[in-house]
């Protein structure tokens, strides 16, 4: 089994119709510690939805459900939690971003975590 790893969700919702939900409840079942960040506040199995740019620490992964209008926003917040890479979720790609992290050590990955998680990539 793969080490765990503290990930973000960026775009997180407890709407059960959202990627970002089910996202949140799989790395919960796969046992990794997580940490959310949404337009509202909300809970998704023990997971507390913040508003708010928390300055969490030992983030690994940050896994984006935005579009790449509205992760600008949060360039220089990814940026400053120095995670080891960034996952755009289909529909988050940002190459601009993507950029933005490999300038500053940061791994950017196209991929889908829930893909990533399904099939032991994670």
């Amino acid at each position: 089994m793969n080490k765990k790893k503290k990930t973000l969700v960026l775009g997180a919702s407890e709407n059960p119709s959202r990627y970002s939900f089910l996202a949140l409840q799989r790395l919960q079942a796969h046992q990794h510690p997580v940490v959310a960040i949404g337009k509202r506040r909300g809970i998704v199995g023990d997971v507390q939805i913040e508003t708010g740019k928390k300055e969490w620490k030992d983030v690994d992964t940050i896994t984006v459900y935005l579009n790449p209008m509205h992760q600008k926003e949060y360039y220089d917040y990814i940026v400053s939690l120095k995670p080891n890479r960034i996952i755009f979720n289909p529909g988050a790609e940002n190459d601009e971003l993507a950029g933005l992290a490999a300038q500053n050590g940061i791994q950017p990955v196209e991929a889908c975590t829930l893909v990533m998680l399904a099939t032991s990539q994670y």
